[in-house]
């Protein structure tokens, strides 16, 4: 078969598959401006169109893609604010929390737990607790050798004697074994413009905790510098004894800080809920709402490009309900009435847009003068108020197991993993057997077409028409 036929033939079976123009190859062939074929283009041209299917399934996986970021962001958002409802819902969260004042501050202080109850008290601070110490006596310096002696240390974990030597004992040595022997009491060496001296203070305060020091013959003598007494504090008339000026068994939930004695002077306390930490936790919840209500709104907004991602997601529009319909509860006590049934009544309202407002002066006087109301109202009478209601409804979107969200992006990972597999498989099985063939037949139509040439020449010559012939005819 000459190169002509060949060629026609092999060009008209590609040609069918690829998209090549074979009238513009054989213009090439016949002394086109750009002779042969460009076998890479051509290839890469027939390739490209075969890809039309593919280039489909990777559209659809960058939508997936897009999608679950987009529902990611709704499922922290969802998180967050659930997490303000169970904060606040939780008795020992900030709508339990206490602070407590004191009419003189220099006298006792005091710190209250969660849920401690609300109330005046008054305190008398009678005497401080005292750590019980002993100062040896003078010599030179911490490192002056000691005579020959002994002395014993008497308290709670029993009796010691610690003995001085001659020439090789000093001071440090002797706070050393003193420190290693686990009396209850610590021994440090104090300098001053007299001398050095062993001083030896009890790890702990109050009278159990007392200790004596007794000098044997020679060596160190000794004398109390403090004897370990215990506390006396009178709270609400009651009187109580304690080993440490932090007393904790006095009022339940309550700390008191005993920082000077004042014998007859009454201390006025007064436990009162932290309506800080109930406005923060408070603005905290508005802040998350908005975010979450808004990103769930931008899904069925037009910005010009038409709507989100998820704009057609049955989650997201049933979010978008849950989140309007959550804020329509209304509290209603068992029994009596109160001043905050709903949202608004607390300085709470809805925009235009489905976000809330704060009006910060009437949350803050809400808090000071009904702040039971404001807590029933997010707790109810058992836990079941406000943010339990709101918790309930939004575990059902945000539930690891079986959420509404978990389930959603599950069923996006299957399809974006099936998507991945028909690639795989096409490119496996379509395109890279298509690309050797093509690769075959158009490097042999190149090769045919170099040959043209030549074997048309030999056919002009067959023919006599060379160019002698032609210009003497």
């Amino acid at each position: 078969m000459s190169s002509v036929s060949a060629l026609n033939t092999l060009l008209a079976s590609t040609s069918s598959s690829s998209g090549i123009d074979l009238s513009q190859i054989l213009q090439a062939a016949s002394g086109a401006s750009t002779p042969g074929i460009d076998v890479t283009a051509a290839v890469n041209a027939a390739v490209t169109a075969a890809r039309a299917p593919e280039t489909a399934w990777q559209n659809q996986e960058s939508t997936l893609q897009s999608q679950t970021t987009a529902l990611n962001q709704l499922q922290t958002d969802a998180t967050n604010l659930d997490n303000d409802m169970q904060s606040l819902n939780n008795l020992t969260g900030p709508l339990s929390a206490r602070t407590v004042s004191s009419s003189d501050s220099t006298i006792v202080t005091a710190s209250a737990a969660s849920g401690a109850a609300v109330g005046n008290h008054t305190v008398v601070v009678g005497n401080l607790a005292t750590t019980a110490s002993w100062a040896s006596s003078t010599v030179t310096s911490a490192t002056t050798p000691l005579a020959a002696g002994s002395f014993t240390i008497t308290g709670a974990n029993g009796t010691t004697t610690i003995s001085t030597g001659t020439g090789s004992s000093t001071l440090t040595d002797v706070a050393n074994t003193i420190n290693s022997d686990n009396l209850g009491v610590t021994a440090n060496v104090i300098t001053d413009a007299n001398g050095a001296r062993l001083a030896i203070v009890s790890n702990t305060s109050g009278s159990a905790a007392n200790f004596t020091v007794t000098a044997g013959t020679g060596g160190l003598g000794f004398t109390q510098a403090v004897n370990g007494v215990n506390a006396s504090v009178t709270v609400d008339g009651i009187t109580l004894s304690s080993a440490s000026n932090t007393v904790t068994g006095a009022l339940p939930g309550v700390t008191l800080n005993l920082l000077n004695a004042a014998p007859g002077t009454n201390v006025s306390l007064t436990v009162a809920p932290d309506t800080s930490q109930a406005s923060t936790a408070i603005n905290q919840f508005v802040t998350d709402y908005n975010k979450a209500i808004g990103d769930v709104n931008t899904q069925f907004t037009d910005t010009g490009s038409g709507e989100g991602v998820l704009a057609d997601d049955p989650v997201v529009r049933s979010l978008q309900s849950t989140l309007q319909e959550a804020l329509d509860y209304t509290y209603t006590p068992a029994s009596g009435t109160t001043t905050v049934p709903t949202l608004t009544a607390m300085g709470i309202s809805v925009n235009k847009d489905g976000t809330l407002s704060v009006d910060s002066g009437t949350l803050t006087s809400t808090l000071q003068n009904n702040f039971n109301d404001v807590q029933n109202y997010f707790q109810g009478s058992a836990l079941n108020g406000f943010a339990n209601s709101m918790d309930q409804q939004l575990t059902s979107f945000i539930s690891p197991a079986d959420g509404a969200f978990t389930v959603d992006l599950q069923s996006i990972s299957t399809e974006y993993t099936g998507l991945q597999t028909d690639i795989s498989n096409f490119e496996t099985n379509y395109i890279t057997p298509l690309k050797a063939q093509l690769q075959s037949e158009y490097s042999q139509a190149e090769i045919l077409l170099q040959q043209l040439p030549q074997e048309m020449q030999q056919i002009n010559t067959e023919l006599g028409l060379n160019n002698n012939s032609s210009s003497g005819g």
